[in-house]
């Protein structure tokens, strides 16, 4: 099996593909949607350039390579927006403001698990964008029953505390990892998500710190969501409409290219939903559904493969 190949590059080639739209609206796009790779836009990049989404999951998954260390894995983000590791060209052209601050305060020696901001307004889409290598780790532990082992959440919790501490963050990352945890098992991407979003709710409605933050999720649990119409889906870096937006490109397309396509074209904060709605996709639909002609675009993409390979191997 590949599956880490499949996830963290169906995250990254749609990642690529958010990168030069970024921050355009939706209507625009809709007259001018993106159909294919494309170079430069919004931030003056060649195409199959990724961003920040890319170039943090890189260094989780590099990091968990060597075992579960929340100081090694700040180290290494550190290394990215400081020296420009784990980036496409040796160029760090964005970083969001949550994850700056959590990383200045790692460098003045405070603990890596009291770094991140916990206030109601830390509840950017910085933490669960770089979120899903932890899915290989947690199984690899745990089992595909990892969604019952209350340890297992804990690490959840504390991955995305790097950066992103509030309550909503950690739930928002629970529930995608149980979602992309089905996705490995089953054949039916409406069962699966069902699956993951009912192992996420019993975990969470038993913890009292966790059970009034369920309401911000509500919509995720109507049986129609996925019949939501798109100008419902809201599209921004706020974590709740992210993961609704990643979920409903999911569960409204039948195919990888399809799906990613769909993310971007709902405009705003594009690479990241996009990034996060490719790596479900990816994990579900598998490295070979990813349209060749984007793989041969994408920067670095031997140095992804092979770290991919050697998680692979050890995790």
């Amino acid at each position: 099996m590949e599956m880490i190949k499949d996830g963290i590059i169906g995250l990254c080639v749609a990642d690529a593909l958010g990168v030069p739209v970024e921050f355009l609206s939706r209507n625009f796009l809709q007259r001018n949607p993106v159909v294919d790779m494309r170079g430069y836009g919004t931030y003056n990049q060649p195409p199959g350039t990724w961003s920040d989404d890319t170039s943090m999951t890189l260094c989780l998954l590099d990091s968990l390579t060597n075992g579960l260390d929340y100081a090694d894995m700040m180290r290494k983000f550190a290394l990215w927006m400081n020296n420009a590791e784990y980036t496409a060209y040796d160029e760090v052209f964005d970083v969001g403001v949550t994850t700056g601050k959590a990383l200045s305060e790692f460098a003045k020696g405070t603990d890596p698990l009291l770094c991140g901001g916990s206030g109601e307004y830390d509840n950017g889409n910085g933490s669960l964008m770089r979120i899903l290598p932890l899915i290989f780790h947690l199984r690899s532990f745990f089992g595909d029953v990892f969604a019952y082992n209350d340890k297992a959440f804990d690490i959840i919790h504390n991955v995305s505390s790097l950066t992103h501490a509030h309550s909503r963050s950690h739930v928002a990352c629970g529930i995608y990892l149980s979602v992309a945890n089905r996705l490995l098992e089953s054949k039916n991407i409406n069962t699966a998500f069902s699956a993951g979003m009912n192992d996420a709710k019993r975990y969470y409605r038993s913890k009292n710190r966790y059970y009034d933050e369920l309401a911000y999720f509500d919509r995720l649990y109507d049986d129609d969501f996925r019949y939501t119409a798109k100008e419902n889906i809201k599209s921004s870096g706020y974590v709740v409409d992210t993961l609704e937006a990643a979920f409903w490109c999911l569960l409204t397309t039948e195919c990888y290219e399809d799906c990613v396509l769909k993310a971007v074209n709902l405009g705003e904060d594009t690479d990241t939903v996009a990034a996060v709605t490719g790596g479900l996709a990816g994990l579900f639909y598998g490295y070979k559904a990813i349209p060749e002609k984007w793989l041969k675009q994408i920067a670095r993409l031997d140095f992804i493969i092979n770290l991919c390979e050697k998680a692979e191997r050890v995790i």
